[in-house]
């Protein structure tokens, strides 16, 4: 019996616990798709999975954060959301275990429908591990889930003054 996993909150690690799930399923045979929303691609995890025979998504190569976007790029972003949200959904089945990085996010941001994720988690195959990933789930989700996670953030270097910036391999 597959199960839905949210790793949810403030605190840094959401996404570091999503590749470790993966690199573990990875590891004892399983197949496994990592799909990231509202990120650059070239992170340091995509070299990582792949590496372990993980099937690696990026919407686009350069994305800008959505604060920095015009309207027609946040609407082009929109339909890159939500076109990866649907190829997963389409190829969910061929997976062990689907994690959906950042897609929490990209709800938050309005670039992809409540409705359309709540379905996507619904209506996963039931051999179908699925991980989501972000800040601020919704309740609606969080009810849906078999293991929620809320990270919260005690301290982070962003905070510091002078803030320090993400690291390369670190943060990202």
């Amino acid at each position: 019996m597959a199960m839905v996993h949210i790793y949810t909150g403030d605190g840094k690690g959401k996404t570091t616990a999503a590749v470790g799930l993966c690199a573990r399923a990875a590891g004892s045979g399983l197949k496994t798709a990592f799909y990231e929303f509202l990120k650059s691609g070239g992170t340091g995890e995509e070299k990582s999975l792949r590496a372990l025979g993980t099937d690696f998504y990026c919407p686009v190569p350069d994305e800008k954060f959505t604060w920095e976007m015009n309207d027609a790029e946040k609407e082009e972003c929109r339909r890159r959301q939500n076109e990866t949200l649907r190829h997963a959904c389409e190829h969910m089945a061929e997976y062990d275990l689907v994690v959906l990085d950042e897609v929490l996010c990209a709800l938050n941001t309005g670039m992809l429908p409540l409705n359309e994720l709540l379905r996507a988690v619904r209506q996963r195959p039931p051999e179908t591990e699925l991980v989501l990933t972000g800040r601020g789930a919704p309740q609606e989700l969080i009810a849906l889930g078999d293991y929620v996670s809320v990270i919260q953030a005690v301290r982070h270097p962003f905070d510091c003054e002078p803030p320090i910036a993400a690291r390369r391999g670190i943060e990202y």
